[in-house]
Formats: structure tokens, C-alpha cells, sequence
């Protein structure tokens, strides 16, 4: 009798433990983003399966050509889910919208982030991270300003050459002055910022094509809106990697990203953010998944999702 009373009541603490359990997500989109918000779970960071039948979460609304690429998803201090994205090739704004449950949204608002440069070509890639404590929310992309930073203007892929910008917002109503977040020297996108310890880490892209870099690089803050060190050497491959995403597990971080070139996933692994190993035979994602990013919610919210 007590053998089954222990048995019984183990059993519900296994039960209890994997209600309790943080399930990870993967916000991304398919094709050009023309059908919006796709959504894919993983238990253990490594194994990665589309939700709702790999279909569409929610629909782009927002600019001229209506699309939801790069959706970038977090967990705000008010507790509600705030997405950013890119909503066009060549606009001078982003989409944002926020959700209680993933599933039902809020108007999605498009903000006029670089509406007065005159010269701005467009608006790529915003990320979103939030500082608890000074309960300020930080939206960052990638612009190319012609006519600044010549230097390291290229002739090839239709001349872009990018740097960082962001505003900051506490409300999402009103909103700081556009500024120049990161001018490392080189044409870099595809930025995405995570606390780490005391301080930032920065991943961002070496968009460089003359001589071709198009790899994942570090910088670090003691401060969200910087400013940050001289990018470290590159921690990914020989092959082209664009899109990063982070994911701590324990004390291993992963970070994910778009082998663009070779249309597949790839992910790097380490334990001290100076020595990497290439996981990417241990990643498995949904087919035809682009870049997006990684973030976590509860067991019931989780289970919401898959009903």
C-alpha cells in the first residue's frame, strides 16, 4: 500500500513537472512572407516541428507589398507577446504587434522608424529586446543610408551597405528619436541581442561582399543601446550564414542560423562564447524555414497553441 501511495505520488510530480516545463518556439516565415506568421516547438532545443500544420498564425496586413519576414517575438515586462518584422524590400518602416496567446493579435501598426532620411533604402530585419530594469524596449534593424559610409560601399548586391539603428519605446505609443546603434566598419544585418550575465551580447551578420565575409560575428555591452566592442573574429563556417538566433540551454549556448546559400538550418554550440562547434547534424527543423527567432512559453499556453 504505501509502495503504490509513493508510486501514485511520484507519478503526479512527473505529471506536475511536465505541465510546468517552458516549451521553446520558433517564430519564422516560409517563401517571401506573403502568408505571415509561422510557428514550430521544440522540447529540447535540438528537434524543431511546425505548429498548426505549418500554416500561417496571422496575416500581414501592414505597407504596400504586405509582408511578415523576420518576425522577431518576446516576452514584454507587461507580460504580453511584442512582434517585430520586416514588412517590405524597400519601405522605411516595421510591423509590430503584440498577443496575449499567439493567437489572437492586436492591429498591426506600421512605424515610420527611418522616415526622415531622405536616403534611406530600407528597413531590414528588426529585433526587439527589453531592459527590466529600466522597463525600456529597444527595436533595432538594419538600414542603408546612401551616400554614408562610403568606405565600405560595395558595386555588388545592388550596392547596400548597412548599419544598425533603433528607437526605444516604454509604451509602444511614443517612441525616441532614430539613432545609429552600431557602425563596426563593415556593411553588417540581421542583429539579435540577448542579456548575457551582467552584460549584452550582440550576434549580428558580416554582410561584407568584396572580399565575401557573409559570417556570424560578437560584440558586447555593458548597456542595451551600447556602446558595443569592436566585433569579435567569426564564429561560424566556411559556408554563408545569415538570420542568427540565440538559445541558452543550462550553461551551452546555441545559436541558429540560415545557411542561406545551401537552403537549409545550421546551428554552433559553446560553453564560454569563444570556442564553437558546429551542431547542425543534431538540429532538425521544418522544411522551408527562414529566419526568425527563439523564445519560450509556459505548458498551458503551449497547449493552447496545439489545440
Amino acid at each position: 500500500m504505501v509502495k503504490r501511495t509513493l508510486l501514485s505520488c511520484l507519478c503526479m510530480l512527473l505529471a506536475f513537472a511536465g505541465m510546468s516545463q517552458n516549451v521553446h518556439l520558433f517564430a519564422y516565415f516560409k517563401g517571401n512572407g506573403e502568408d505571415g506568421l509561422h510557428l514550430a516547438y521544440s522540447k529540447d532545443g535540438y528537434k524543431w516541428s511546425a505548429l498548426k500544420g505549418d500554416s500561417s498564425f496571422l496575416t500581414p496586413t501592414v505597407s504596400k507589398d504586405k509582408l511578415m519576414r523576420d518576425p522577431c517575438i518576446i516576452r514584454g515586462g507587461d507580460g504580453l507577446f511584442h512582434m517585430v518584422w520586416t514588412v517590405s524590400w524597400n519601405d522605411k518602416g516595421i510591423g509590430y504587434a503584440s498577443s496575449k496567446d499567439l493567437i489572437h493579435w492586436s492591429a498591426q501598426q506600421f512605424i515610420p522608424v527611418m522616415a526622415k532620411e531622405d536616403s534611406a533604402r530600407n528597413c531590414w530585419a528588426p529585433e526587439i529586446t527589453y531592459d527590466a530594469v529600466s522597463k525600456t524596449y529597444m527595436i533595432y534593424w538594419s538600414t542603408t543610408i546612401s551616400g554614408k559610409f562610403t568606405e565600405t560601399a560595395a558595386t555588388k548586391e545592388s550596392g547596400y551597405n548597412h548599419r544598425l539603428y533603433y528607437v526605444t519605446t516604454k509604451d509602444f505609443k511614443t517612441w525616441s528619436a532614430t539613432r545609429l546603434l552600431y557602425e563596426p566598419g563593415f556593411n553588417v544585418i540581421d542583429a539579435t541581442i540577448v542579456k548575457e550575465g551582467k552584460r549584452y551580447m550582440m550576434v549580428m551578420k558580416d554582410e561584407t561582399i568584396e572580399p565575401a565575409a557573409k559570417n556570424l560575428r560578437l560584440a558586447f555591452s555593458n548597456k542595451l543601446t551600447g556602446p558595443y566592442t569592436k566585433a569579435g573574429p567569426s564564429i561560424t563556417g566556411k559556408y554563408w550564414a545569415e538570420g542568427p538566433t540565440t538559445l541558452k540551454l543550462g550553461n551551452t549556448w546555441l545559436i541558429y542560423f540560415d545557411k542561406y546559400t545551401e537552403h537549409k538550418y545550421g546551428a554552433i554550440s559553446s560553453t564560454d562564447l569563444k570556442e564553437w562547434k558546429d551542431i547542425s547534424a543534431e538540429v532538425s527543423l521544418p522544411k522551408g524555414l527562414r529566419h526568425g527567432t527563439i523564445f519560450q512559453v509556459t505548458a498551458a499556453e503551449f497547449k493552447l497553441l496545439q489545440q
